[in-house]
């Protein structure tokens, strides 16, 4: 679910340095034709998009992290709770991510709506930590899960968003970065909840949110929110 020191040819410097030692990881591998190749440089004649003014993301940031303020409120009976962290040393706030979640969260075609589970932002224990981390921070927080500084991740109760995706978007959303925001917080949630990965379920249909979307589209449409078929569950941590 990626990484950002200054920009040659297109592709943040960072990811012009070349194949890792790592053995080839098949998730990022299959990125090949919607985004970047698993060998650090972009695949033939696809452009990663890169959002207009789109902020300078670290490679390694602070290690360390801001837990936005929430409203003291009552948890209902039943509700999921989140906490909202981002690593210092981004140039995104607490305050600002925490609202994008929580906006995402609230919209009736998410997965409160969905569920018919409320989920309430807190600021101690939570269900689930939705964490905005740097590429390095990201790997760290998915192990032993392979991102490669490239996607974001679901590990344990760590909802894990990858803050140069989160700056950069994805080619699958032809930079409609604020539509890939929504796709990925619903995404890598939605793992939260127990929701595994799902297949296109036909050309021209739209994708459903737990369809890898950031690594391509296999003939489906974008589409950032749950459907019927999302409902299904599955287990296990997740990679994008």
């Amino acid at each position: 679910m990626v990484v950002h020191l200054g920009l040659i040819g297109g592709l943040p410097l960072a990811l012009q340095s070349g194949p890792s030692s790592a053995s080839p990881d098949p998730l990022v591998e299959s990125a090949a034709a919607a985004d970047v190749r698993g060998g650090e440089l972009p695949a033939p004649g696809v452009r990663p998009v890169i959002a207009a003014a789109a902020p300078v993301v670290p490679l390694r940031a602070s290690g360390t992290y801001a837990v936005a303020a929430a409203p003291t409120a009552d948890v209902p009976a039943g509700a999921v709770t989140y906490r909202v962290e981002v690593e210092r040393g981004l140039p995104f706030g607490a305050v600002d991510f925490a609202r994008a979640v929580d906006r995402t969260l609230a919209d009736p075609r998410s997965w409160p709506a969905r569920t018919g589970r409320p989920m309430v932002r807190v600021e101690g224990d939570a269900d689930l930590r939705v964490v905005l981390a740097s590429p390095r921070t990201t790997d760290r927080l998915c192990a032993p899960l392979s991102t490669r500084g490239k996607v974001s991740c679901r590990n344990g109760d760590d909802v894990v968003i990858n803050a140069w995706r989160w700056a950069n978007g994805a080619a699958s959303y032809d930079g409609d970065l604020a539509a890939y925001r929504l796709y990925v917080v619903n995404h890598e949630v939605g793992h939260g909840l127990g929701h595994g990965h799902l297949p296109c379920t036909g050309k021209g249909d739209p994708a459903p949110v737990m369809l890898q979307q950031t690594l391509g589209l296999h003939g489906c449409v974008a589409n950032p929110w749950p459907t019927g078929a999302d409902l299904r569950a599955g287990h296990g941590a997740h990679t994008e």
